[in-house]
């Protein structure tokens, strides 16, 4: 089960960084049913062996389809189980539609379960993000606010410089107050969906 957890994390979630790149010693000397369990206990999607095939194609090596099905078969057994389905689910991996039809009903289920945690701890950490932004917009508004301030006291100011400097901390000033604004409602919605969240997580068994 940890081996199902390991290759899930590190091919699922970052399914492109996982491209075959067989060499040729390995297309050559291969186990093919190793590789096939390797890529059903990962839960990887079904046209995974054209993506060895293409790899191994420029040495002319085709892979033993039966063999890598035989091993995908018992890789897939493994990685589709209700703990393994949460987790996906949970961590926002993509659920490729790969499970045998006695095992997809609860594997299913416990993703969905999982995909609807992630969905609402997403809400969340968006809105934070959403609203630290803006604070940063404010922040650097304020040091624009305050350089402006500096150019009308200055003795060496033209007017003109004055003036922009004036206009500049208006402009700024009114941003600074829409912002502020902004936020207010982004921590409202933050609060809904932080609510929505600690609801939901007393509804789900922890797995």
């Amino acid at each position: 089960m940890k081996l199902a957890a390991m290759l899930m994390a590190a091919c699922t979630l970052l399914l492109g960084a996982c491209a075959s790149k067989m060499s040729k010693d390995e297309c050559r000397n291969v186990d093919w049913r190793t590789v096939g369990y390797e890529d059903g206990v990962a839960g990887l999607p079904g046209d995974r062996i054209g993506e060895h095939r293409r790899a191994c194609a420029e040495y002319g090596v085709t892979p033993d389809l039966n063999a890598y099905l035989a091993g995908r078969t018992a890789g897939l057994r493994e990685y589709c189980q209700p703990h393994n389905g949460y987790r996906a689910g949970v961590n926002g991996y993509t659920y490729y539609d790969t499970c045998p039809a006695d095992l997809a009903g609860q594997f299913e289920k416990a993703y969905d379960e999982g995909r609807a945690l992630y969905v609402r701890e997403r809400r969340v950490t968006d809105a934070e993000e959403r609203i630290e932004e803006k604070r940063r917009e404010i922040r650097r508004l304020e040091d624009r606010v305050a350089e402006s301030a500096f150019d009308v006291i200055d003795a060496t100011s033209t007017v003109e410089q004055r003036t922009a400097a004036v206009l500049d901390t208006k402009q700024a000033a009114e941003r600074i107050g829409q912002l502020k604004t902004e936020i207010t409602e982004l921590e409202k919605e933050r609060a809904r969906y932080q609510a929505e969240l600690d609801a939901y997580r007393k509804t789900v068994a922890p797995r």
